[in-house]
């Protein structure tokens, strides 16, 4: 990937060249001595970045950015200044600046807001453009995605829902597997026929039994009257057996038996009944190893799972993310009759950042908070969820030095009276290591940091400290 390019425009000669040296190695650096020569310079340069004094000779660091900003797609722009005011700050932020730092610079800071500002201009780029893309055929019915897994379960949908056979849906709580058994029906010749569901978790056998196959007038104490099951309400149309894992032995039985036969009898009842219904099996479970530990019958497993589709993970298809965001975010302003713009970068970063545990039904649910407990006209870093923001600072959360896995070396018991001997021999080997690993780098700071196994904000300190920054 080329650098990043950043432009600096300031009068004063030791600034240009410090920030020259101090990023070389991490930007590509370009410098001019007044705003007139940066306006020549981006006439024909693309910048990513401009760094811009307040004060100069001629066109100031305010009239500049009004300039700049009156173009299509102008780089991010910074303003510093040794005058700092909060009504130079407003005044410049109102002018279109990114971000306002004082002189002296500290050149951490400034480093974290340059690429705090070029990861947010990413994110805004790669936003623009997934929310074109919602208009292009990424989805089979209501799923949303264009990463290859997803590619891989649009295509097999496509092609076995002409089928009558049964399809067996695989994958973690929440990826969407009743959605997927619906985009089946709709794609298949029973479309106008009933797409029925029974959550087989959520009954007991006998009432699963009787739910599924119906039952007789009499047939237990209360059955007053005669039901119908859900096979017969599915009739011609699609059975979705969710959570299938759960059905008891003597079910799985009867179950078998209506895959083999396309018939049953109800509760109660000893008359076959003929069933035309596509099954559809549904599990988060590992039927495979429920088969090897006897809960779930062989013959059954091997029935349901003629095609097996599975769904991943929000986790392994994170570029999707954005899309489907954008997706329940247009669904929920429609519902809820808001009009929001979009998220802001920061809040789409922490968004994609985040594991999903419960996977695209956590994400809708939480985009349609959001929205619901929005009050500007952009989602922000502060509308996130505080579990999820939580979550992700956690995760990123990183030393400002690496560690390895290895424990330390013993240290040496020493009297007090060694103390300061010992601190001027650690200081020298330290001084030394980082002037043999900038000699190793060609000087290139970002190299030598990783090489020592620090940060780069660490080895700036370090260089300081042992009085070697012109290296």
């Amino acid at each position: 990937m080329p650098k990043p390019r950043i432009l600096v425009i300031d009068d004063e000669r030791n600034t240009r060249e410090g920030l020259k040296k101090y990023f070389r190695d991490k930007y590509d650096m370009l410098l001019a001595e007044s705003a007139e020569k940066g306006l020549e310079i981006l006439q024909d340069e693309s910048i990513d970045v401009i760094l811009v004094d307040l004060r100069m000779p001629g066109m100031d660091g305010l009239a500049f950015i009004r300039k700049v900003n009156t173009w299509d797609n102008p780089p991010l722009v910074i303003l510093f200044t040794a005058y700092g005011t909060i009504q130079i700050a407003d005044a410049a932020m109102q002018e279109g600046a990114y971000d306002y730092l004082t002189k002296p610079l500290n050149l951490g800071n400034l480093e974290m807001v340059i690429d705090r500002g070029l990861e947010g201009r990413r994110l805004q780029a790669e936003n623009a453009r997934l929310q074109s893309e919602l208009s292009k055929t990424y989805s089979v019915d209501s799923i949303i995605g264009n990463s290859r897994p997803m590619t891989v379960v649009f295509d097999t949908v496509r092609q076995v829902a002409p089928a009558r056979t049964t399809v067996l849906l695989t994958g973690e709580s929440g990826t969407g597997k009743e959605v997927v058994a619906r985009a089946i029906h709709t794609l298949s010749p029973r479309a106008a026929n009933p797409f029925v569901v029974v959550h087989c978790a959520s009954l007991n056998p006998n009432l699963l039994e009787s739910e599924l196959f119906g039952h007789e007038k009499g047939a237990f104490t209360g059955a007053h009257e005669r039901k119908l099951g859900r096979f017969e309400m599915a009739e011609g149309g699609t059975l979705l057996l969710d959570e299938v894992g759960e059905i008891d032995a003597s079910t799985q039985i009867k179950l078998l038996r209506v895959l083999e036969t396309r018939t049953f009898e109800r509760v109660g009842g000893a008359a076959p009944i003929e069933s035309d219904v596509r099954l559809i099996a549904a599990t988060n479970q590992n039927l495979k190893a429920m088969v090897e530990g006897g809960t779930f019958r062989e013959d059954l497993y091997y029935r349901l799972n003629v095609l097996n589709i599975h769904l991943p993970p929000l986790r392994e298809r994170k570029e999707d993310i954005p899309l489907m965001l954008n997706h329940f975010l247009k669904l929920f302003c429609t519902e809820n009759a808001k009009k929001l713009n979009g998220f802001s970068a920061e809040a789409l970063k922490v968004l994609t950042e985040y594991e999903w545990p419960g996977n695209v039904r956590e994400l809708r649910n939480s985009v349609e908070r959001m929205v619901v407990m929005a009050r500007g006209s952009t989602l922000t870093l502060g509308d996130v969820p505080a579990d999820i923001r939580g979550s992700v600072a956690h995760a990123t959360e990183e030393p400002d030095e690496q560690t390895t896995s290895s424990p330390p070396e013993p240290i040496p018991q020493r009297s007090p009276l060694d103390a300061p001997s010992r601190q001027l021999d650690i200081n020298t080997h330290e001084k030394n290591l980082i002037v043999r690993a900038l000699k190793e780098c060609n000087s290139n700071r970002t190299q030598a940091a990783k090489h020592l196994g620090i940060s780069r904000r660490t080895l700036h300190r370090k260089l300081k400290k042992y009085d070697l920054e012109d290296l």
